[in-house]
């Protein structure tokens, strides 16, 4: 077994380049995650000549997390050895915080990938090898994990839904193209890493952390495997077999889930009556689709069943409220809402807060955390003919405004006109009014007053409200009216 012996000195650089060939092109831009380690400074070295021959552009990223005292020194390290080897390098300054009940490790880990995110790059290539899935496969089945969680990690994967949310919230700017995670040396043992380092005389750092046993990852890696390779000598190729039927069960479940989305649910929303309609376990296989769709860090399943208790006993009327992490979850009138839970809940803006539209195509309001968009067209909107003299002014609702936007119909109260939308309560707050003077045109998604509508050949102006992408994720979708 390719671990139990010395293997030739060209094996990993074969193993690597056909990984490449089968997934990248030339021209692409790979990424190196240089940590300083053996892994990632071998990795490193046999990609040189790689990228050469297919003609790829090649750098390399080190985040420094500054834990370790000797986090300086490895970011230095680093430097010279890209220096050496003319290679790009981005060195990534980082703070760690831990959330209440998150491991150093997993905060560390959470940190590297949204600086992964955000680079200007196709690939970024990780050094993560055999032993690294049969660790990761006995850490999540000693979690409880589920059939993805026990999924063998990929070659080849588009950047964590963790970064996507970084980029939809602002947090980070989005970048030009979404990188890819490459891992090459996933067939690759750590002896025959460590066996090719030494063959080419590669300098690295040791982490002082990776003998630190009371880390869960180092104690299987120090106590645990040793043992369990004198009775299972190939027991990495056996987890990683047996990885890769989770990860075929965990497709088969997705595309169960996607079937059931189209045929039970609205695009883009779910019903509690949909649920229903499934039994349990395939209603729960659903919700937890649809939540990773969201790019939702998935609850444990004892909360992510609870969830779904609440939802299948709640009625109509039942204003289900439910948080978990940064998520939370309402329920009105059957839909289901998935939101980014805002932490702090910023005021509604008081009964004199106005703004005025002079013009703009874009108007952003974050006190209503939104952005009005107005296009001008012909036969549909304000008419611009009966507001040609008049300043438009936004407000908020302060409670009894009415609207006409079907003349056929009499002046209806926005509050039934809302309703009727099913605009949930959550939302009708935040909902920008327009008003000419006193008298209140239109509603963005309701309607526009009926003596203030455009006329079929005249210029009319179209507004939109379109709330921020970091509040609820999807948007504040507001159904338009017939």
């Amino acid at each position: 077994m390719a671990s139990s012996k010395k293997s030739k000195p060209d094996n990993i650089s074969r193993k690597a380049q056909h990984v490449l060939r089968t997934q990248v092109q030339t021209g692409d831009h790979l990424t190196v995650a240089l940590s300083g380690g053996v892994d990632s400074a071998a990795l490193l070295h046999l990609l040189v000549p790689l990228a050469w021959q297919m003609q790829l552009l090649l750098s390399a990223v080190h985040v420094n997390h500054g834990i370790s005292p000797n986090a300086d020194k490895w970011s230095e390290f680093c430097r010279n050895l890209c220096q050496s080897r003319n290679i790009p390098l981005e060195i990534a300054g980082v703070k760690v915080t831990r959330a209440p009940g998150a491991s150093l490790e997993a905060a560390a880990r959470e940190e590297r990938y949204r600086i992964f995110g955000n680079l200007q790059t196709d690939y970024v290539v990780l050094a993560q090898h055999l032993d690294d899935q049969a660790e990761t496969l006995l850490l999540q089945l000693l979690r409880g994990a589920g059939v993805k969680g026990l999924s063998a990690m990929p070659v080849v994967r588009t950047a964590r839904k963790e970064m996507d949310e970084q980029v939809s919230t602002g947090s980070i700017p989005a970048p030009e193209r979404k990188p890819k995670l490459l891992r090459p040396l996933l067939d690759v043992s750590r002896r025959e890493i460590e066996d090719y380092a030494k063959e080419h005389a590669l300098q690295w750092i040791t982490d002082e952390s990776n003998d630190e046993v009371s880390f869960d990852r180092n104690f299987l890696r120090h106590a645990l495997f040793p043992l369990l390779e004198k009775r299972f000598p190939a027991y990495r190729t056996t987890f990683l077999r047996a990885s890769r039927h989770m990860a075929q069960a965990s497709a088969l479940l997705d595309e169960l889930a996607e079937i059931d989305s189209a045929q039970y649910a609205v695009p883009g929303k779910l019903h509690v009556e949909d649920l229903r309609k499934l039994g349990f376990p395939r209603a729960r296989n659903l919700l937890r689709y649809t939540l990773a769709q969201h790019g939702v860090i998935l609850p444990s399943t004892v909360k992510l069943e609870e969830i779904l208790r609440q939802m299948l006993s709640s009625r109509p009327d039942t204003k289900l409220h439910v948080v978990f992490g940064n998520t939370e979850i309402r329920c009105f009138r059957g839909r289901v809402h998935i939101r980014k839970a805002q932490t702090v809940v910023q005021a509604i803006p008081a009964a004199h807060w106005h703004l005025v539209w002079r013009g703009e195509e874009q108007l952003p309001i974050p006190e209503l955390g939104g952005t009005l968009r107005f296009a001008r067209c012909i036969g549909a909107g304000i008419s611009l003919q009966k507001i040609d003299e008049q300043s438009l002014m936004i407000r908020v609702r302060q409670g009894g405004e009415r609207l006409r936007p079907d003349c056929n119909r009499p002046r209806r109260s926005l509050k039934n006109l809302l309703r009727e939308a099913s605009l949930p309560p959550w939302q009708r707050q935040r909902l920008p009014l327009i008003f000419s003077g006193e008298q209140l045109i239109c509603v963005p998604g309701i309607g526009v007053e009926c003596d203030f509508q455009a006329a079929d050949d005249g210029q009319g102006l179209v507004v939109e409200w379109q709330a921020n992408p970091g509040l609820p994720w999807g948007g504040c979708e507001i159904p338009h009216s017939a």
